[in-house]
């Protein structure tokens, strides 16, 4: 069997590394599996990509189809020109794809046109907003995948209420809390943590990337000003993505108790997840880490693809309202934040469920 497996951008590194892990297991106990590693190039600035390859043991990739930046309708559309000139040249028997970035959907695309199978790891997530970019890359991929493999049971009814068969989709867990659970012994501290006197919990984390956030300078003021004025004694560590510097740029006497660095290394970003009071967020893939780190973690959007992380563990749902801030961080700072639990099968084996399983399938 030949697989060829796509990366495109950040959050597709922390799943693929443990996939990459439990192939080469497999090829030394004997298993006739090989892959080809394909970067689209979808995330070209170093510490958003290239590091990342570096610190979870990725290796080199085969290819780079660097496409770079755009439009959603151009990068999507590069993507499929290179890559499927990149099937044609090295032909495999099925195509993996990972989460729910351009590059996700737009390579499955090219694969069932030429006819190759499909498999998508972390299929049948749903926020059921066609607002976001993401979810039409999930709903598109899912419609043209061969086999699913979910990260929780409401992933998996998701894809039976579409009519999916059953024996197509595999509940294995979460691959990126196998990532997270291996380098948790490996975590780095940042170099501006000792000199900003951070110390376990006397700091909040923020991340703030979605349009509805940061693309009006105001409205993502008034969010930062809420969010430090209401954290009491604690600092905000900030690191800040490309998009939402652009606004952040234009934005005077920011607050003192705010703390702006760039794009970290994975390491040194869950290190600070780790040791943090509590994450304030509009990710999707921190929510998780949060849930399994036991770290209160606030979500600042009206829907979420990861209800598991509200259900069972330490995630709450604030919506976009700035006014639900405050109430939020109140409860937090007086000690009343919920206790989660983990949810089924993050347990750090799911890359092995799922090689074991593509073997069961295609050998």
């Amino acid at each position: 069997m030949k697989i060829s497996i796509v990366a495109g951008a950040r959050p597709n590194f922390m799943k693929i590394a443990p996939i990459i892990d439990a192939l080469k297991n497999a090829q030394r106990n004997g298993e006739n599996i090989a892959f080809r590693l394909v970067h689209t190039g979808q995330h070209y600035d170093e510490k958003m990509s290239e590091s990342f390859f570096k610190e979870l043991g990725i290796p080199e990739p085969d290819t780079n189809l660097e496409v770079g930046s755009g439009t959603q309708a151009e990068q999507t559309a590069n993507i499929m020109i290179r890559y499927e000139k990149e099937l044609l040249e090295n032909p495999c028997d099925v195509v993996l794809v990972v989460g729910d970035v351009n590059s996700t959907m737009a390579c499955s695309i090219v694969a069932k046109k030429i006819n190759i199978q499909l498999v998508h790891i972390e299929a049948g997530i749903r926020s059921y907003d066609m607002t976001m970019p993401e979810e039409i890359n999930r709903i598109v991929t899912d419609a043209l995948a061969d086999h699913f493999f979910t990260t929780t049971t409401i992933a998996r009814d998701n894809l039976k209420k579409t009519g999916v068969e059953p024996n197509k989709i595999h509940f294995v867990g979460n691959t990126m809390i196998d990532t997270l659970l291996s380098n948790l012994p490996n975590l780095r501290k940042p170099v501006f943590f000792d000199s900003n006197n951070l110390n376990k919990k006397n700091y909040i984390l923020l991340t703030l990337h979605r349009p509805s956030n940061v693309d009006d300078k105001e409205s993502l003021e008034k969010m930062i000003l809420e969010i430090c004025n209401n954290a009491k004694n604690s600092k905000i560590v900030f690191p800040v993505h490309p998009r939402t510097k652009q606004n952040l740029d234009k934005i005077s006497n920011l607050p003192s108790n705010l703390i702006l660095t760039g794009p970290l290394p994975y390491l040194e970003f869950i290190y600070l997840i780790k040791n943090s009071m509590a994450v304030v967020t509009d990710s999707g893939g921190i929510q998780e880490e949060t849930t399994v780190l036991g770290i209160p973690c606030m979500t600042l959007r009206d829907n979420t693809e990861r209800p598991e992380t509200f259900a069972v563990g330490t995630n709450e749902l604030l919506g976009t309202k700035i006014s639900a801030i405050k109430p939020a961080l109140d409860k937090l700072n007086s000690g009343q934040w919920k206790k989660g639990t983990i949810p089924e099968l993050w347990d750090g084996k799911t890359s092995e469920r799922i090689i074991k399983k593509l073997i069961e399938i295609y050998n």
